[in-house]
């Protein structure tokens, strides 16, 4: 009997459902896609010996919604939100087109062809902390250097040496000569490196971290942007999951079953299969005990810094744990705001925030307490869920966004009115009527959001940790894989990304599967 079992936590739960993936009926699977079938639909109707339950774990449910609903039966993304450079090129984005889940605009070849470099669209509105409106040809101006400067870096991939360790100092640097030929008096100066300083908070959401000073340079550039303008979908990213599980058999997948240890490189045997030994056997929190010749493996790499001394049986080898301790992995968070009237503008689809008196060229440590909110990037508009709900969402990254986290919602849902009042002048503007957020941070088994290259690490990390076990090829193969979003070299932080690394570990084991099919089968 082959048995395997994909375990998942966090934002990257969805890695290895997709590769046995559901085709419409009129669409011809892929020699790729079908041939995975092959061995997951066939051998399962199969006599034992080659029997595959495919066991899909969730380490639990909760922190894998991609929605949640707002008091008024909205419902908001709290984990992926967009996919990114939708097009053929992009696997996501692909099967939403298959599926139907996209509308005619996104799936127009003008749409596909739109190159964005990565960044961030501008702002409908860009409005400062003492309630003035910020010239969008300013703005403009300065998305202009900061993108053009970001675009910059992404040159050192195969340079010997870099000047500076990180992507933050580079940008910085590059700022400060900047400076020095601007001639506006100094209230606009000032005004320019307020509007620098949130691009460089908008670049932390992006890449998932505090500061871009912890982003490594050299390696930035390996990141590869897909083109295409980012879209949504329309019912929640939970569409695309929902088509997908609705191709696997209903007893396949376990739910609220917490992991506690997965012990490899073993001869397990167990009860419910008699004669039969596993090198694999994963054990969990209530006491159960799951036997496996594989195990794959896509927990956040939050989980994985944090838990796997006591996850691994026996540990890891030092070179796996020490790429798990070198990749960068951050956390960002989104805030909504649901409102009874929407005080924005009927075409608005971003406000942007400028704290006035900041500067990217300046290191200043303020209370947490008193200005975490300041590294908030600004609101998104959301689509208006009917004629009644009317929602801001508002994105923050690193060491705030995990404060955040420890705040009441009545503590955030106060501080976030006062911002807004302040930002808009009126003094007295409704406060919202309620406040959702995620908080990735806290979640025990994520711990963050997504990763990024790190300072002192490279995509060799990357290629390490998503290396399987045991290394050695003599001893039982592919026991334990890697995949999720921390794992793909050029596109991790993406589902996209998430959703490659899982194909990837199953053409792995397709490949040995092949191989073993291939030798003379015992008789049943």
């Amino acid at each position: 009997m082959l048995t395997i079992i994909c375990l998942s936590g966090g934002n990257g739960a969805q890695a290895l459902q997709k590769p046995g993936r559901p085709q419409p009926l009129s669409h011809t699977p892929s020699a790729k896609h079908s041939h995975f079938g092959k061995h997951l639909m066939v051998l399962n109707s199969s006599p034992t010996w080659w029997r595959m339950p495919v066991s899909q774990q969730k380490l639990r449910q909760e922190n894998h919604k991609f929605k949640t609903s707002l008091s008024n039966g909205g419902v908001v993304e709290v984990g992926a939100h967009w996919i990114h450079g939708p097009s053929q090129g992009n696997p996501v984005f692909q099967l939403a087109a298959e599926y139907g889940l996209l509308g005619e605009k996104e799936l127009s070849k003008e749409n596909q062809l739109v190159e964005t470099g990565g960044h961030v669209g501008l702002p409908s509105v860009c409005c400062t902390s003492s309630g003035a409106r910020v010239s969008l040809e300013l703005v403009a101006e300065m998305a202009s250097l900061f993108y053009g400067l970001i675009d910059q870096t992404r040159e050192f991939l195969h340079a010997t040496e870099t000047p500076v360790p990180s992507v933050g100092e580079y940008l910085k640097k590059e700022i400060s000569q900047q400076v020095t030929g601007w001639t506006e008096n100094e209230e606009t100066r000032k005004l320019k490196l307020a509007i620098l300083n949130t691009f460089f908070h908008v670049e932390c959401c992006l890449s998932g971290t505090h500061s871009m000073d912890l982003v490594a340079l050299a390696p930035f550039g390996e990141y590869t942007v897909l083109p295409g303008l980012d879209c949504t979908f329309s019912g929640g990213y939970q569409e695309l999951t929902n088509c997908i599980m609705a191709s696997l058999p209903k007893d396949v997948m376990i739910f609220n079953r917490p992991v506690k240890t997965i012990h490899w490189n073993g001869s397990f045997r167990e009860g419910t299969f008699p004669g039969e030994t596993f090198p694999v056997l994963v054990e969990c929190e209530d006491g159960s005990r799951l036997p496996a010749h594989h195990v794959i493996v896509t927990v956040p790499l939050g989980f994985l810094k944090e838990q796997q001394n006591t996850f691994f049986d026996p540990p890891l080898p030092a070179e796996k744990a020490e790429a798990i301790r070198k990749i960068g992995f951050g956390t960002n968070n989104k805030i909504f705001l649901e409102f009874e009237e929407p005080f924005w503008e009927p075409d608005c689809q971003l406000i942007q925030v400028v704290w006035e008196d900041t500067s990217p060229l300046q290191d200043t440590a303020p209370s947490m307490q008193d200005a975490w909110f300041k590294k908030l990037i600004g609101f998104l508009v959301l689509p208006p869920f009917g004629r009644s709900v009317h929602v801001l969402c508002g994105f923050i990254a690193g060491l705030e966004s995990e404060f955040m986290e420890t705040l009441s919602d009545e503590e955030v849902l106060l501080s976030l009115t006062q911002v807004l009042r302040r930002v808009t002048g009126n003094p007295q503007l409704p406060a919202p009527k309620s406040v959702l957020r995620s908080c990735w941070h806290s979640a025990p088994y994520t711990r963050g959001s997504y990763s990024y290259v790190a300072v002192g690490s490279t995509g060799d990390d990357i290629d390490l940790l998503a290396q399987p076990l045991p290394v050695d090829d003599s001893s039982t193969q592919l026991q334990i894989l890697f995949a999720g979003e921390a794992t793909h070299r050029t596109f991790y932080s993406t589902t996209h990304g998430a959703l490659l690394s899982g194909w990837r570990e199953a053409d792995r084991l397709i490949g040995l599967w092949d191989l073993q099919s291939q030798q003379p089968r015992p008789r049943l």
